[in-house]
């Protein structure tokens, strides 16, 4: 991406995931009364980083932060699109998938961080599929292969164009010796149901699988002559439109530049900052709430748009976090903390639950819940400190509850509370369908009963440990010192083996297709992009394209 003038201190190889239509390379985004097509052109000069070409359509994860930006501006700017066409504007091919010269050259740091956004993106479109009204089609115009048709999988409805010629396909195995990386092994068996015998062939050939047999396994839901293509893909577009309850006449909201500060000592937004500790390998992660509460209805609240605190605050969280996951890598430990008065954060969410029936405000929702998620999902270890002055109420008190530990002062000098909003029970549930709060609790009815009847309330640190809501509760006298231990013992544990533990701990027993997917590339993935049969000198991936044949270690592990 392009270096940022307000950004000096920043790397000069360092990821900016701020786009806009203007300056896509890759994606074609036009909105038609209630249908909105992508259009997938991508420049095959204009990767993210030097050294390989985006040849047939392949993608790398400039090509992903682009599309992660069409998608917000369908969701915010264009309130009367209902379903989403995604195509190709190359003759014969829909998308080849992650580019494998690019994965080749990356560490495999990249090439992990670059997994989970693509999947994270892949999630958003379900997650507005389920949320928000929105359906949407992969018109799949030409071949279809890996991450092109994880593409399609995270799509409502895949239609393949009957040419005799194109095929969908998973050929990462035969093909690079690693799995399809961002939920294509997932989601033909928890979402497609492809029968295990079929999806087993499928998953180890390189050549795919077309027409009637791509239908008969549940691959794709049709497939129609090329003659036919294009009105049956505008037919299904308006039939499922016809279902959305997302509002025709609605004026959307423009997502303007997010303005932030960048310099040696970290990020720097209205309402979020991220002091970098380089020494310690910590960064201090604050979210401030605002002095006042400034709309209560639903016309107050879409005439400050993006200016509306949940909504400015997202983005700029959500930025923070993809920037810290792909920028510094090294900071394995997040302190979380917040601002403000926690009784303006509860009045706000109160705001949210009497309006969430407002497209504006259910959009809102859904960036919380996205920006969260991505909070669960990241490999860094998250401590919540908890200090008068802080506002973990409601929507803010599921940042501490997504930490692996929260540290909450019991001073005798400062007030210190914790509230609960109606928020905390469902409406921001973690990437396993779950409210943190009944995750903590592994389902248990009574002490997310007696939780629940503190909602509206301001815990003091003695009652928010007696209900379960924080790890530990230091007096004034000892709060440094356990404070400094916790964070020095954490900073010199392996950070692989805290990667384990966390994607272990954070989601308890109840798994579903998001949390087997973000499992998987935490352990299965991570592990295969580290094996010599993919990644070394003789491994599938890295001989890909140059005419050897890969050397593979034959012991099983």
């Amino acid at each position: 991406m392009q270096a940022t003038a307000n950004a000096p201190q920043l790397a000069a190889d360092a990821v900016d995931y701020r786009t806009d239509p203007s300056q896509y390379r890759h994606w074609k985004l036009s909105c038609e009364g209630e249908v909105a097509t992508l259009t997938l052109d991508i420049d095959e000069d204009a990767g993210i980083r030097p050294g390989y070409k985006l040849k047939l359509n392949s993608y790398d994860l400039g090509v992903d932060i682009e599309l992660h930006d069409a998608l917000q501006r369908i969701r915010f700017e264009h309130p009367e699109v209902r379903s989403v066409v995604f195509t190709s504007g190359k003759p014969k091919i829909f998308c080849s998938g992650a580019n494998i010269y690019m994965l080749g050259l990356s560490s495999h740091a990249w090439k992990v961080n670059f997994c989970k956004f693509t999947n994270e993106t892949r999630n958003g479109i379900e997650d507005a599929s389920q949320y928000s009204g929105l359906k949407f089609i992969a018109a799949c115009n030409g071949t279809t292969a890996g991450g092109g048709y994880e593409l399609a999988l995270a799509c409502d409805e895949i239609v393949l164009v009957d040419d005799r010629n194109s095929a969908v396909s998973l050929p990462e195995v035969p093909l690079l010796g690693v799995l399809p990386g961002t939920g294509g092994l997932t989601r033909v068996t928890d979402k497609r149901r492809v029968r295990r015998d079929h999806a087993d062939i499928f998953c180890t050939i390189s050549e795919g699988v077309r027409g009637g047999r791509a239908k008969e396994w549940r691959l794709v839901d049709e497939v129609v002559k090329q003659q036919q293509f294009a009105d049956h893909i505008a037919q299904r577009a308006h039939e499922l439109a016809k279902a959305s309850n997302r509002p025709a006449g609605a004026k959307g909201v423009q997502l303007t530049r997010l303005e932030r500060t960048v310099d040696a000592k970290g990020y720097h937004y209205e309402y979020v900052d991220a002091a970098i500790d380089a020494t310690a390998r910590t960064v201090t992660l604050t979210v401030r709430a605002p002095s006042a509460v400034t709309a209560r209805t639903a016309a107050e609240i879409e005439a400050q748009g993006i200016k509306w605190w949940p909504l400015a605050m997202a983005r700029e969280l959500d930025d923070a976090i993809l920037n810290l996951r792909t920028n510094h890598l090294d900071l394995g430990l997040w302190q979380l903390r917040t601002e403000g008065d926690p009784e303006v954060v509860l009045a706000i969410d109160a705001t949210i639950a009497a309006n969430q029936d407002n497209w504006f405000v259910r959009e809102t929702l859904g960036m919380l819940r996205r920006t969260l998620a991505r909070i669960d999902v990241s490999s860094r270890s998250l401590y919540a400190l908890v200090e008068p002055g802080s506002c973990f109420a409601g929507t803010l008190l599921e940042i501490a509850l997504a930490a692996d530990r929260s540290y909450m002062l019991d001073s005798a000098d400062a007030e210190n509370r914790i509230g609960l909003s109606a928020l905390n029970f469902g409406a921001l549930p973690m990437v396993n369908g779950l409210s943190r709060i009944s995750a903590r609790f592994y389902q248990e009815e009574g002490p997310i009963a007696a939780v629940k009847a503190k909602e509206g309330s301001l815990l003091a640190p003695a009652e928010a440990m007696a209900l379960g809501l924080v790890t530990e509760i230091p007096d004034d006298l000892d709060w440094a010192d356990e404070i400094r231990i916790a964070v020095e013992e954490r900073a010199a544990l392996s950070p692989d083996a805290l990667t384990g533990l966390e994607a272990n701990l954070r989601f308890g027993p109840v798994e579903t297709m998001n949390t087997r997917i973000f499992g998987r590339l935490s352990a299965w993935q991570n592990w295969i992009f580290n094996r010599p049969n993919a990644v070394g000198e003789h491994g599938a991936l890295k001989l890909f394209g140059s005419g050897k044949k890969a050397q593979f270690d034959w012991n099983r592990v």
